[in-house]
């Protein structure tokens, strides 16, 4: 007996504004959505980290001829930092590597984040989809391979603290295309001397 067949491609033009849940990569999130379409040609305008929750736009037919821009547009995001404790991920999905005491008060540390607002270098984690050869950076870190990578320059414009409780905080974080909120909240755990990991 031969399998169904599947219907044909739809061609299907607009933009999605999906509400992308923790632990779903976005491209896995695009390839559910395309096929509740069954839409022929779709794209994402970012890569939102598998943990992170958060809009997630994807672009359908003749929709995916501006993706380009909203890709190079500037991003917002709400992150919680876990202060004290660093991951070997940067992420609240690692392995715990170092755990230190947290000894700031909330004026010190919201004085550490404004450090980090303008014009900032980041490295891009090992754990991140960035291609590298063809392959994302993430597999060569679960085949315990970790390479050079170069610093790259990304802009901060602002950073407000929501709240601070101990070794708890949350931030909200305008910034340019291709800034690391992972790294970001490791150098701010680093400065303030008792390291950091992006909690959710």
């Amino acid at each position: 007996m031969n399998a169904p067949r599947r219907p044909p491609r739809q061609k299907v033009d607009g933009v999605v504004l999906l509400d992308k849940p923790s632990g779903l990569s976005s491209n896995a999130a695009l390839q559910r959505v395309r096929r509740i379409f069954n839409a022929a040609k779709a794209g994402h305008t970012g890569t939102l980290d598998p943990l992170a929750a958060g809009l997630l736009p994807l672009c359908f037919g003749e929709a995916t001829k501006f993706a380009q821009s909203l890709l190079e547009a500037d991003k917002s995001y709400e992150a919680d930092l876990c202060l004290g404790v660093r991951t070997d991920t940067g992420d609240a999905e690692g392995l715990v590597v170092e755990r230190r005491e947290v000894n700031c008060v909330a004026v010190e540390f919201v004085s550490a984040c404004s450090r980090f607002v303008g014009a900032i270098e980041q490295t891009p984690p090992m754990h991140s989809a960035l291609k590298v050869g063809g392959r994302p950076l993430y597999d060569y870190a679960r085949s315990g391979v970790i390479l050079d990578r170069k610093p790259r320059t990304v802009r901060i414009q602002k950073i407000e603290v929501l709240a601070f409780a101990g070794s708890r905080a949350r931030i909200s974080v305008d910034c340019s295309k291709g800034t690391y909120i992972r790294v970001l909240a490791e150098d701010i755990g680093a400065l303030l001397g008792c390291g950091a990991h992006l909690a959710g």
